[in-house]
């Protein structure tokens, strides 16, 4: 994961390489290398999204290609507020450390999961929610007929029971270490929240669409309130998608590992064009 950045550009290798002081461990060891069983955990797989992200969008502004507008989905809107120069390249990775420990963390004070609900409309899911005993909510809106919850294990699995009988095609549990975007995260937002507000954020150069309320924002105090109750409330997707559709951007390019975005965005909108950069040779291209 990224190797190939690393060895063809210098901007890359410092990128990388920094990454390794701020975290204070070898994560390019273990995103070049893995094992997966490694990569996968939270606290390794948020620094290695973010600083594939960053660095790839850094090269390609580098190159001319610069947006208009950003938005990320969870953990990516860091990486927007990075490109778009609310802080730089180290406060970000250090903010995404803090996070993703803080996470980890939170799972194991208390226990959670998330599950994926195909094929039932967002208000049907949000009332089986709203009728499930324990804590369990919408968290990731992705896109029309898929919605990602998130809660007590109990919960969700009672949950996704609902799911089927109300005709979902299908109710499937995923592989995460923590019920994110939920109540569940309470410890983790408290102790990010300390951080965030201990750091300098500027105004943004280019509006970012935030998770938490799916409009555009650039000034600072408004990036930082919504920094530190993103990790409680729902990402609002599909919602983001719409919005910067209605505001005329019609070109979208997802930064980073990964197809996942491209796939939302043409469920929401297959008017929209969409395109993926993930590696050194399609950044030339």
């Amino acid at each position: 994961m990224g190797q190939d950045l690393y060895e063809h550009s210098n901007l890359a290798k410092a990128h990388f390489d920094k990454a390794n002081e701020i975290l204070g461990m070898d994560i390019q060891n273990i995103m070049f290398n893995g094992p997966d069983e490694t990569l996968k955990q939270t606290q390794y797989t948020q620094p290695a999204l973010y600083i594939v992200a960053v660095t790839i969008g850094l090269l390609l502004m580098d190159k001319g290609i610069k947006p208009n507008c950003a938005a990320g989905h969870s953990l990516g809107e860091y990486s927007a507020y990075a490109l778009a120069g609310a802080f730089d390249f180290e406060t970000g990775l250090s903010l995404v450390k803090v996070r993703a420990n803080s996470m980890q963390a939170a799972g194991e004070i208390q226990p959670g999961t998330m599950a994926a609900i195909i094929g039932l409309d967002d208000e049907t899911v949000v009332n089986i929610m709203d009728n499930v005993t324990g804590t369990v909510v919408a968290a990731n809106f992705n896109s029309p007929g898929q919605v990602v919850i998130s809660g007590a294990i109990e919960a969700v699995n009672s949950a996704m029971e609902t799911a089927r009988e109300n005709g979902a095609r299908m109710a499937m549990p995923l592989n995460v270490s923590g019920a994110f975007h939920s109540p569940l995260m309470v410890h983790a937002r408290e102790h990010l929240a300390e951080m965030i507000d201990s750091i300098e954020i500027k105004d943004s150069m280019l509006p970012v669409y935030s998770n938490v309320s799916a409009s555009p924002v650039t000034k600072a105090e408004y990036i930082r309130q919504a920094m530190i109750h993103q990790l409680e409330s729902p990402v609002l997707w599909s919602q983001t998608i719409t919005n910067m559709a209605k505001d005329g951007v019609d070109q979208f390019m997802e930064v980073g590992t990964g197809r996942v975005l491209q796939a939302l965005c043409r469920r929401i909108d297959r008017s929209l064009a969409t395109k993926g950069v993930e590696n050194w040779e399609q950044i030339h291209a």
